[in-house]
């Protein structure tokens, strides 16, 4: 065995001496930036364990301002479905929101809400809208096989802006009519989001949340390189997910390089992470490959 004859040292064995500052905590900023795309208001990034990250504290760290890296102990549809539980938790404006058409019966429809938790749907004819329907329509009903056209709010009756309004707009409607939804439409009057008084205030709350220009909180996912990888990558990215953190034991190697070739290749806007190393050499491999950041440290 060899032995250095120099001095090593690790975390355990290095304190920092303090010394006199001028900075008051509240001044302080702990920002910074995870990949060229993704900037972050604390340096925190959960593990990718099973026993760590899944949506419920993916939203919690996202909200405070840092990043959750969903764990790959799990089904693809039930990873891409954690992405969803994120993207959907908050958002300034609800990009695909969960719609009925005007036939669809009214026990269809709390099914409908109770999967999904939530309290009210748009209601389409294709794509052209044609009212809204809440727990308050339906509130008294008691013919479950009533269709939704009957109790629904109908689009003479409906709030809606054009895309682009700004947030101050929608704030005032809010106020000015007393309403929880507001609908976004396009010049055809078809469907293209919708704003609701929950969401805006949750937003409100929480301004250093970690977003994307959406107003949808941000999240990262956890990738091998197994048989399914490449699937998995897919549906990761349909749902919308910030960041693919290839993630394995040892990241300098054949497998994690080519996954990660394949990502930028097949989707060169995604932001990759590529971990674990330890030499400067796989920092190296790994940035020709094509990451947007690096997961130091092993063992």
């Amino acid at each position: 065995m060899q032995f250095l004859d120099q001095e090593a040292l690790t975390f355990d064995d290095v304190l920092l001496v303090p010394r006199y500052s001028d900075i008051l905590p509240k001044d302080a900023s702990l920002q910074t930036r995870l990949t060229r795309d993704i900037h972050l208001n604390i340096p925190i990034l959960s593990a990718a364990m099973d026993t760590v990250t899944e949506h419920r504290l993916a939203v919690c760290l996202a909200e405070e301002g840092g990043l959750g890296i969903l764990h790959k102990n799990m089904l693809i549809e039930a990873q891409a479905r954690e992405v969803r539980k994120v993207k959907k938790f908050e958002s300034g404006v609800v990009k695909d929101p969960i719609t009925v058409s005007p036939k669809t019966t009214i026990r269809e429809l709390i099914d409908i809400t109770d999967k999904n938790n939530i309290s009210g749907m748009p209601v389409v004819e294709g794509k052209k809208l044609v009212g809204i329907v809440t727990s308050r329509d339906i509130r008294f009903e008691n013919n479950f096989d009533h269709v939704v056209s009957n109790v629904m709010t109908p689009k003479e009756r409906l709030i809606t802006v054009k895309e682009g309004v700004s947030r101050d707009q929608v704030m005032m409607l809010f106020r000015q009519h007393r309403v929880e939804k507001i609908l976004i439409v396009n010049d055809q009057f078809e469907l293209r989001g919708m704003y609701t008084v929950k969401d805006i205030l949750k937003s409100l709350s929480k301004p250093q949340a970690t977003k994307n220009e959406n107003g949808q909180l941000r999240v990262g996912a956890a990738v091998t390189t197994g048989k399914e990888t490449q699937d998995r990558v897919s549906a990761l990215i349909a749902e919308g997910v910030d960041l693919i953190v290839v993630d394995t034991a040892h990241a300098h190697s054949k497998g994690v390089i080519e996954v990660i070739k394949w990502i930028r290749k097949h989707y060169p806007d995604q932001q990759i992470m590529g971990g674990n190393i330890a030499t400067a050499d796989a920092a190296i491999a790994l940035m020709e490959a094509g990451v947007d950041a690096i997961k130091v440290g092993m063992g």
